[in-house]
């Protein structure tokens, strides 16, 4: 009796490769310098081929104009969620990241209430929904060992606040090493707001700015910073807001990472500053922010972040040692350095390694190069169109800036995955940006 035939299986159908939907042109920062090509990029949102003529799908020449990655801002305070009358929110906060030419931002956990639990965290997460207008990365506080690892499976990393802050308590100093480690297990980024409380000073002899850094003075950042060591293997360690060029060029030699703010870099401690030149850590005094802006110049910042963190004018026009500290910066972080380079203060390859590339790296992140197999968040930028930063054509709720009258160069065009979302300068996206994790170890990832 024959044998019944088997039926053969029908083959898996393949995935379908994406296609190129659209090609930008125009003069690109490819290899470290300016060169005319053509970017490709899929329906999938991703990069898919770079060269002198692509052909498929939509083409738009961008003429003179220079594509960028879109800058990934390490530090930022959206005030989400927060009390009925918050200065900030997912929708104003994100908007001005858009326009400021960021297409991912690190929301801080230091809201209220603080997100330092699995509840709140996944809370924050459902408001996000449906409001951002760039991608997002949740971070959780780091208070409590325990907690790292459950927190670990949804945060993008995690925040260790050194002195107080809002609804969150430094750690007790004895506890730092366990929770440094239960850290370094998950393998997650780990910011630093390194300042040591002990050393703050309570003195009226000085008022203003001058007088908020004699009462947070510079000792207590280089404490905090030496509390942290030694470092536990594997730790993603990244110190936040680093404003003394000795502690900056220290931490460069160990190789850790760390940011600097624009205020930092351009703003310093001096008389007849009001409230609103209020910020954590304090602005120095002068040679400080001097001898900083000559590192970045050399590239030894390795990264560039915002801070942005607004509080409404009406607080902020309380008694200087009333008023909270903040300022908004996620709008004008990026357009304030473009004009550096437009006036040759700053090499544009600089600039972009800092703003966009270490950033992405040190998030685990397939973006901030022009590189194959990178997301497509890209930026026009035109230096023929500068212009002055002014507040009341900015987008940040509070209405003020520290940086009215400043020269800035903004983006005209801001894509995001591809999708145009700032057209001519203004924002028209459809506030599809995401919560998004790391995706790769830092030093990883496609193009690398």
């Amino acid at each position: 009796m024959p044998r019944p035939r088997r039926r053969s299986r029908e083959p898996e159908p393949r995935p379908r490769a994406p296609s190129i939907d659209l090609v930008l042109a125009g003069r690109v920062l490819y290899g470290g310098h300016l060169q005319p090509l053509e970017v490709g990029i899929g329906d999938d949102g991703r990069i898919l081929a770079i060269g002198k003529s692509l052909r498929g799908g939509e083409r738009h020449d961008v003429g003179d104009a220079i594509l960028l990655p879109s800058a990934v801002d390490c530090h930022a305070h959206f005030r989400d969620p927060g009390p009925p009358d918050a200065p900030e929110h997912f929708e104003s906060g994100t908007r001005q990241a858009a326009l400021g030419g960021i297409g991912a931002a690190v929301d801080m956990p230091n809201t209220t209430p603080a997100v330092t639990t699995v509840d709140r965290l996944a809370d924050k997460a459902d408001r996000a929904q449906g409001r951002l207008a760039v991608d997002v990365l949740l971070y959780a506080g780091l208070t409590v060992p325990e907690r790292v690892a459950p927190l670990s499976r949804q945060a993008a990393g995690f925040k260790l606040y050194m002195s107080p802050t809002t609804d969150i308590e430094p750690p007790r100093m004895e506890r730092l090493p366990a929770l440094l480690s239960a850290a370094a297990a998950t393998r997650l980024p780990v910011h630093v707001h390194a300042e040591e409380p002990s050393l703050f000073r309570d003195t009226t002899q000085l008022e203003g700015t001058e007088g908020w850094n004699a009462r947070r003075p510079p000792e207590a950042e280089v404490r905090a910073f030496e509390r942290l060591h030694p470092l536990p293997g594997g730790l993603r360690l990244h110190i936040a807001h680093v404003t003394l060029p000795g502690l900056a060029s220290r931490i460069f030699r160990e190789g850790e990472s760390f940011e600097v703010t624009p205020q930092h870099l351009l703003l310093s401690a001096g008389r007849g500053a009001d409230a609103r030149w209020k910020v954590n850590p304090p602005l120095r005094q002068p040679p400080a922010s001097a001898e900083l802006w000559e590192m970045f110049k050399r590239g030894l910042v390795p990264i560039l972040a915002s801070d942005h963190a607004p509080q409404s004018a009406e607080v902020k026009s309380r008694p200087f040692f009333e008023a909270p500290s903040g300022m908004p910066g996620a709008e004008t972080m990026l357009p304030l350095f473009l004009a550096r380079v437009r006036d040759g203060e700053l090499d544009l390859s600089v600039l972009v390694r800092a703003a966009c590339d270490r950033p992405s790296r040190l998030l685990g992140l397939p973006q901030g190069r022009i590189a194959v197999g990178h997301r497509a968040n890209l930026l026009v930028v035109d230096f023929r169109k500068r212009t002055e930063i002014r507040a009341r054509a900015l987008h940040a709720p509070c209405g003020w800036t520290a940086f009215d009258g400043w020269p800035a160069v903004f983006p005209q065009e801001h894509y995001l995955d591809g999708r145009r979302i700032v057209e001519d300068g203004e924002y028209v996206g459809a506030r599809d940006g995401r919560l998004v994790r790391p995706e790769f170890a830092p030093g990883a990832g496609p193009g690398a």
